[in-house]
Order: C-alpha cells, then sequence, then structure tokens
C-alpha cells in the first residue's frame, strides 16, 4: 500500500511546527538554538536548510522524502558544488546533530561521529581552492565510489578507476566521469577542459581507450593496465598543470 503524498499527513509533527527549520530544531532539543535554519516558503515542510560558520561550506540542505517518512541531507562546497557529505534517515534529531556539526565547522569526521548516518563521499575541504588538492580531493571521491558497489559492473569499474589512479601521468591531471566512463582535465571544475583519451569499462570485463566520449577507437584490451598504458601514450606532449577552472 503507499503512503501518503500529502506531507502534512506523512509529517504531522512538522506540520505542528509549521516548518522542517522549526521542527528540526525541536528535534534537537537545544542544539539548534540561535543556529540560522530556515525553509523555503513553497515547501516549507519539505525543505529546511542549515548554514555553517565556514565560508567555503555552502548551507547544509535537508530534504523530507515525499512518500515515505524520512530524511535525506547533502553539504556542498561552493567553488565546485561538489558533495562533501550525504545521508538518509528517519530519525529527525540525528538530522539536527549533523546540522549543528554543520554550522559549527566540524571536520566531516567528525560530523560523521555525531551522525552516524552520515555518508562521507571521499572529497575533502580545500578553502585555498588549490589545484594540486582539488585533483586529489577528487581522485579520492572517485576511489570511494568506485569501491561502493553501485556500478552494474562495479568490479572492473573499480579495477579502472585504481589503474589510473596507479600511473602518475593520469594521477597529475583532474578526473571525472559522464556516464562511467573516465575522463580528465587540465583545468578543475566548474569549467572543464577536454583532450585527453578516455576510459571505459564494460560488463564484458572489456576495457575501451577512446579519443571521444564512450567510443573506444584507440582500442579495447583485456586489462585496465593495458587500456591505461594505451592513454598515456596517447596524452598531449604539451600538456599544462593543472589550474583552476574559472566559472564563465
Amino acid at each position: 500500500m503507499s503512503t501518503p503524498s500529502d506531507p502534512a499527513a506523512l509529517y504531522p509533527d512538522v506540520a505542528a511546527c509549521g516548518t522542517l527549520a522549526e521542527a528540526l530544531r525541536v528535534a534537537g532539543a537545544g542544539c539548534l538554538d540561535a543556529v540560522p535554519a530556515e525553509s523555503p516558503g513553497s515547501g516549507s515542510l519539505l525543505q529546511a536548510s542549515v548554514a555553517s560558520t565556514l565560508p567555503h561550506r555552502e548551507p547544509l540542505r535537508i530534504s523530507a522524502w515525499q512518500h515515505e517518512r524520512r530524511w535525506s541531507v547533502r553539504g556542498e562546497e561552493p567553488y565546485q558544488v561538489a558533495c562533501l557529505i550525504d545521508g538518509e534517515t528517519d530519525d529527525l534529531a540525528q538530522v539536527a546533530a549533523a546540522a549543528r556539526a554543520w554550522y559549527d565547522g566540524d571536520s566531516l569526521a567528525d560530523i560523521r561521529r555525531a551522525a552516524p548516518f552520515v555518508h562521507l563521499t571521499g572529497h575533502f575541504e580545500v578553502p585555498d581552492l588549490d589545484p594540486v588538492r582539488l585533483v586529489e580531493s577528487e581522485w579520492r571521491h572517485l576511489l570511494q565510489e568506485a569501491r561502493e558497489p553501485e556500478h552494474p559492473w562495479q568490479e572492473q569499474y573499480q579495477a579502472l578507476i585504481e589503474a589510473a589512479y596507479a600511473e602518475p601521468a593520469l594521477r597529475a591531471l583532474y578526473p571525472f566521469t559522464s556516464h562511467w566512463a573516465l575522463r580528465f582535465s587540465i583545468t578543475t571544475r566548474p569549467r572543464l577542459t577536454l583532450g585527453s583519451p578516455c576510459l571505459s569499462a564494460d560488463s564484458d570485463g572489456m576495457y575501451g581507450v577512446g579519443r571521444g566520449f564512450v567510443t573506444p577507437d584507440l582500442g579495447v584490451f583485456s586489462s585496465p593496465h593495458e587500456a591505461v598504458a594505451r592513454a598515456v601514450r596517447r596524452l598531449p606532449p604539451d600538456l599544462a598543470p593543472v589550474s583552476l577552472g574559472l566559472p564563465l
């Protein structure tokens, strides 16, 4: 049987408070006193945000599910809009604990300790926007993502990411994925620069290398290491160090 889609029916306690932000304060039992929490006029029972004292953090976004009593959180950094933490829980008090830690500027690991439902994405914070550290953060995220079983051929994809990371010439580039294909840039987000070979894995256990997106016109190989070696040989010879991808 489906659950009610009326927010007031699914979240009567939130409706009694008027907004999700106010319900969050109540659930926090004082931990969010004097903390800026807001809900939009439209969808105020389903959405809330909590700012941070750190300028390199966007407000934590809290979203209520519409067909099941559950909440999701997402915390991003502003320059690349990279997700630092996310997670879902049916315990609003846990959401309040995560929001307080986010507001206080606690480390990402400490936020997870305060609210164990929080998932760390692998990204770490780079307040000074050092391109080298942003590259490292993106690799950390991809390595963690590849080890989480959400991809239909997760073992092959993980092997590809790890083989690419083991190659210094590729590890120095900014990695990103599109439809589970691995690509590289000499600028960070938000403005990527294409031009390097594209690596891909498939369900047959084969690994492709292409000049464009996904199409393996540079070869198909039975091991990720062979594919990575082929990609390295096709890198432009005059690659510059990675720089910040400046917004348009």
